[in-house]
């Protein structure tokens, strides 16, 4: 008798394309420092290609007009919108200014639309006093489920920033690295849940 021992086919978990939106452009911004935190944490995650989408570097004029609707696009707008297209999902950092989110990142999200349709959103906020931005959260969960994204019930808001994170991005409390793994824990369970339903609904319709 001949003995055959062989190893099974590994499942190989799939590759989830994952940008960062940085929300602010303002001056001493302290929010692009929880934005390098998001992205070094990411990019520990082995099954996750990031990268961060600064609006200071893309500089996009007041929309005049979505994206699809003109043959006169403003420069990197076609470059910002395939990244977000590419994208399975979105997190977006921004701070909270007069209970609100920047105008900037209005301006950034309301130049595109089927680009965003049916694709998680993680939301981390960011602010110098002690509620974490909670009041822009709110609101830009609002905004995310009308472009018709689906913004998912966890957060990372982040208080008193100026003292939370150095401008490396280390956090000076710990507890905020535990509290990212719990934020993207679920952001990727969504992430998967979506990629699936896409996929088998692609197969259905050939």
């Amino acid at each position: 008798m001949i003995l055959s021992f062989f190893s099974p086919p590994s499942i190989l978990s799939p590759m989830f394309n994952i940008p960062i939106l940085v929300g602010s452009t303002r001056r001493d911004r302290q929010s692009i420092k929880v934005a390098r935190f998001v992205f070094g944490r990411l990019q520990q995650r082995q099954n996750v290609q990031t990268e961060l989408l600064d609006l200071l570097e893309y500089n996009l004029p007041i929309m005049e007009e979505r994206l699809r609707f003109r043959d006169d696009p403003p420069p990197r707008l076609i470059e910002f919108a395939a990244k977000i297209d590419r994208a399975d999902s979105i997190v977006i950092v921004t701070p909270e200014y007069n209970n609100g989110y920047p105008g900037v990142l209005k301006n950034a999200l309301d130049y595109l639309l089927p680009e965003y349709e049916r694709k998680p959103v993680g939301i981390v906020t960011v602010s110098a006093g002690g509620h974490g931005g909670i009041t822009c959260l709110a609101q830009l969960r609002l905004v995310t489920i009308g472009m018709g994204a689906f913004p998912i019930p966890e957060n990372l808001a982040v208080s008193r920033v100026h003292e939370s994170f150095n401008e490396d991005g280390t956090p000076n409390d710990p507890a905020y690295e535990k509290r990212a793994d719990g934020f993207f824990d679920e952001l990727l369970w969504f992430t998967d849940a979506i990629v699936d339903k896409k996929g088998k609904d692609k197969l259905a319709s050939k």
